[in-house]
């Protein structure tokens, strides 16, 4: 069998359920709470696992920051038979009631970046698979907030403030790179998409604070991070 070019991973997995991540060292965190894992691939921004999660296998694959990378990882597990894919990232808070280190289990994303429209007009929505959503709602070991997040391309632009204040003014909760693309090219191919994030940032106040703590590891999000992570499992792996 091939292997898709990116993340390097082929249809010999024979596995159905991913957790995707932005960021690498993640894949470790998820690692450390799956049953005999074991690493498969690393390429670029895509590392890859696999292990078992109450019996059932589990791939977890990183794909780096940005809607374009998450896409590129959509397409590929679609690829190699993957049908369900839960998110387990970071965002910032675009609410002051939405505190670091909780969790937000997106309901629908605002399509704020750019490459979702080349697949499909703007006016088809972002929305999760209504299964993994419910399953989640439901669930009552992790306390969770649900809204929308708003999925962005950057940063560091001169109007970014203003952009986000537009957008926190219309009940938007939280703030992220990639949703939008998993929830639309999901749907598009078929896969069942959720997103699962922990707030890094405080509203209102300096991304490199929030990031920065993130990777020195501060106890509430780190806190937050595996909560996430435990959540993602458990929706992948309840009963049907």
């Amino acid at each position: 069998m091939n292997k898709q070019p990116h993340i390097q991973l082929d249809e010999s997995l024979a596995v159905k359920k991913a957790i995707v991540v932005g960021d690498p060292a993640r894949v470790d965190i998820v690692k450390s709470v799956l049953e005999n894992p074991q690493d498969i691939a690393y390429n670029r921004e895509f590392k890859s696992a696999i292990g078992k999660y109450k019996g059932q296998k589990i791939l977890v694959l990183s794909t780096g920051i940005g809607a374009p990378s998450m896409v590129i990882a959509i397409e590929e597990l679609k690829a190699i038979g993957v049908e369900y894919v839960i998110r387990a990232g970071s965002c910032g808070a675009m609410d002051s009631s939405f505190k670091v280190g909780e969790i937000m289990v997106v309901t629908g994303a605002v399509r704020d970046e750019g490459l979702t429209e080349k697949y499909v007009p703007k006016d088809f929505p972002a929305i999760p698979s209504s299964e993994l959503l419910m399953r989640a709602l439901k669930q009552t070991e992790y306390p969770v907030k649900h809204g929308i997040a708003r999925s962005h391309d950057g940063f560091y632009m001169d109007n970014n403030m203003e952009v986000e204040d537009f957008w926190s003014r219309k009940q938007v909760l939280g703030a992220d790179m990639e949703t939008s693309a998993l929830y639309v090219v999901g749907r598009l191919r078929g896969i069942q998409t959720l997103s699962i994030l922990n707030n890094v940032v405080p509203y209102m106040e300096p991304l490199a604070d929030g990031v920065n703590e993130l990777v020195s590891g501060e106890s509430q999000m780190k806190i937050g991070e595996l909560q996430s992570i435990k959540l993602a499992l458990t929706v992948l792996t309840e009963e049907e």
